[in-house]
């Protein structure tokens, strides 16, 4: 299938006008339509971890603009349909984002339109070989919440390793418990912003195109990619190190100053000066060696003319029916009948009980101010229940999302080692058939240790009368759901009972199971499925 350009000489003032006019309709359209997803990633940007996407449409620009520069202008017939398929793609993945209320889908979808309005311009033959600056594009966006927190988790534990590491090497009297690094006069929680995320995105956008522009070997590009992350992790945890070997021997005064100092560009730029050393090395060790400045592609001439470019797009029928259908998309959304907000009937968790058959309970602390915050729940409750003084304890821990589009999937799998726990084994386990549930009940099954104590912990969501063990089965539980009954709360679930010293697990989980029981015959009042 071919198309080709409106009867519209580009000689006259209207035949110049008219593809620039219809590719600006097509803009603005995609910017009402797409509104959620642009917001979400200025949220995202306002963050240390993503501070560093308003730069990125500005690269993928410049990369674009630098590969239009080998593109010859070509006319008359093209295949522009595959751009109009692509672009009707990204509508309904942005509708599937918009109607589920999950902003950062919306963003994804602002992406695949960037592609199909190059197909739409350029035609297939062309407009396919611009799809590296379009897949850099990914680098501004922010990480599924789930990925996010899973990433965050491992590299901080990796950090922490690396840290007490160098730490010995200098040393250091250190001990590492979980992600909490003990100099003995001060413990450093190796938290979130020292995970080395702050720095990871901006430097695998840096060492993307840092590749992209390398004239070596396609090998050559491919160590250049994958080392931005281990460059990474490593100055963080030569970061840590220093902190620690400042607060040994200069004092806890000095830690907060390094910090400061050490904060952003500094951990960015060194990073930067590692990839070009890599990148110096290998050129020094192929057979034909050649300096980095002739293995760097950063001719920056003739980039003004490749922008006026855009003036010779033409009005196509594929890019008339692109814009037409944008607006379409945007009017149908702006005129939609707003639909009524779905109730949930539920008991707040104060009204929780205190008796659970011959368990009794007494409530836990509140959380701090720091705790509640990032766990960012509209409603949560804990409790220790006993059913005699001498058996151990079990405690119950849930927390309610109205809208878990914004979090609710935050796994124990992420906390537990952060706060010094070690998860010596989980399993994924149903426990309906062994215990005559109806239907399926999956759960998270958990032996945790720190040092000579042991728990077992059971752990899963709640998504609307589903029983969820794996969090990226909630997550696209929620994406569904948002998108076909219009609710997005669900909950967390948690019990946990210690395996006292001489005490098998297998008598543990009878008293946990006894416990589970009891706590799941009154936990639809608090957290309703779909009949509630």
């Amino acid at each position: 299938m071919s198309d080709t350009s409106l009867p519209l000489s580009h000689d006259t003032l209207a035949g110049r006008l008219a593809g620039p006019f219809w590719l600006l309709v097509a803009t603005v359209a995609a910017a009402i339509y797409f509104r959620e997803g642009l917001d979400a990633l200025l949220a995202a940007w306002s963050t240390p971890e993503y501070s560093h996407g308003p730069v990125i449409p500005v690269l993928s620009a410049f990369m674009f603009l630098h590969e239009l520069k080998a593109e010859p202008i070509r006319s008359g017939r093209v295949n522009r349909w595959p751009g109009i398929f692509v672009l009707l793609l990204s509508v309904a993945l942005g509708a599937l984002g918009k109607f589920s209320q999950i902003d950062d889908v919306v963003a994804y979808a602002t992406i695949i339109w960037v592609g199909a309005m190059l197909l739409i311009s350029f035609g297939w033959d062309q407009g396919k070989r611009f799809w590296v600056p379009v897949l850099h594009l990914v680098f501004m966006l922010p990480l599924p919440g789930v990925f996010y927190y899973k990433l965050s988790t491992f590299l901080q534990g990796v950090s922490s390793e690396l840290g007490v590491w160098f730490l010995n090497l200098l040393n250091v009297p250190v001990f590492l418990d979980g992600n909490i690094i003990d100099l003995g006069i001060l413990k450093m929680h190796v938290a979130e912003a020292c995970s080395g995320l702050r720095y990871l995105f901006p430097i695998m956008s840096f060492s993307y195109v840092f590749a992209v522009l390398y004239k070596g070997p396609w090998w050559h590009k491919a160590v250049l990619l994958i080392a931005a992350a281990p460059i990474t992790v490593l100055m963080n945890s030569v970061r840590i190190a220093i902190a620690g070997w400042l607060v040994q021997y200069l004092g806890e005064s000095h830690l907060e100053g390094f910090q400061h100092f050490f904060e952003g560009w500094v951990i960015f730029m060194a990073s930067v000066l590692m990839l070009f050393l890599l990148a110096w090395m290998m050129l020094k060790l192929q057979d034909s060696p050649m300096s980095l400045t002739e293995a760097l592609d950063l001719d920056f001439s003739g980039l003004w003319p490749q922008l006026r470019r855009l003036e010779r797009v033409e009005a196509s029928k594929g890019m008339i029916a692109a814009a037409l259908i944008l607006v379409a998309a945007a009017a149908a959304w702006q005129i939609r009948p707003q639909p009524a907000p779905v109730p949930i009937d539920r008991a707040p968790f104060a009204l929780f009980p205190r008796q659970l058959g011959e368990w009794n309970s007494y409530p836990m602390d509140r959380l701090s101010d720091a705790v509640a915050k990032s766990l960012g729940a509209d409603d949560y409750y804990g409790a220790s229940f006993m059913r005699g003084e001498t058996e151990p304890r079990v405690e119950f821990f849930s927390a309610f999302y109205k809208d878990q589009t914004k979090g609710g999937t935050h796994s124990p799998e992420i906390c537990l080692p952060g706060s010094g726990w070690e998860i010596a084994r989980l399993q994924r386990v149903d426990v309906a058939p062994e215990l005559g549930l109806p239907g399926s009940y999956r759960l998270n099954r958990a032996v945790i240790q720190k040092g000579e104590a042991k728990m077992l912990v059971y752990y899963w969501f709640e998504q609307h009368g589903r029983h969820v063990a794996w969090d990226f089965e909630a997550k696209m539980l929620l994406l569904w759901d948002g998108f076909t009954i219009r609710r997005t709360d669900g909950a967390l679930v948690r019990l946990t009972t210690p395996i006292a010293p001489g005490e098998s697990e297998e008598h543990a989980e009878a008293r946990l199971r006894d416990m589970f029981l009891n706590t799941i015959k009154v936990l639809p009042e608090f957290v309703p499925g779909l009949d509630e």
